[in-house]
């Protein structure tokens, strides 16, 4: 049985990039755009592509089951981010984005970082009539270039991956990748 995807799919990653970057940015007191943001139903983990990621890894309770995805951002604006948190000025972040070594404070941003994209997705998929779901931040990692996130997940089974162009405040545009777990009903899965 192969699943196709759905223009419900497709509301689901857009409204969750949506509300990652609003309630991103109301912490951060920065704008995040999010620009076009394409859906496909993969059977693999989506690779950050070029430098180091950082994944915010997410943990979902649906139906009995404990499903995982993450959020991929590249390290310098995962690093943007976690310094907005720490209300860090415009100057101070430009001098941090380049850093590949993480203090302790920074770290600790991330995680929080981490919590607002978990706390961001919960809502997002209660607001769209998801019953009986809850999301939440299981940390973050650092992800080599080209290397897939580590996250509890069967190979071949289905993943929907949603790839956005995101720009916090005046920095330059990055893709962020999103990738959730198929939540569907089990009866709407199944073939007719």
């Amino acid at each position: 049985m192969t699943n196709t995807l759905t223009p419900d799919d497709k509301r689901l990653v857009e409204e969750t990039f949506q509300r990652i970057a609003g309630d991103l940015g109301m912490i951060a007191d920065r704008t995040i755009e999010v620009g076009t943001v394409n859906v496909e139903l993969a059977r693999a983990r989506a690779a950050g592509r070029g430098g180091i990621h950082v994944s915010f890894k997410l943990g979902m309770q649906h139906e009995g089951r404990i499903l995982h995805g993450a959020l991929v951002v590249p390290l310098a604006d995962a690093i943007t981010l976690g310094c907005y948190l720490m209300m860090v000025p415009d100057d101070g972040v430009k001098s941090k984005r380049n850093v590949s070594t993480l203090d302790p404070g920074l770290k600790d941003a991330l995680m929080e970082v981490g919590n607002f994209v978990g706390g961001a997705t919960d809502a997002t998929l209660r607001g769209l009539g998801l019953d009986g779901i809850k999301v939440r931040s299981e940390g973050c990692q650092g992800v080599k270039p080209n290397v897939r996130p580590a996250f509890v997940y069967t190979e071949g089974s289905d993943l929907l991956v949603g790839r956005a162009k995101l720009k916090i405040h005046s920095w330059p545009q990055f893709e962020a990748i999103l990738m959730l777990p198929l939540l569907r009903p089990a009866a709407a899965s199944s073939p007719a």
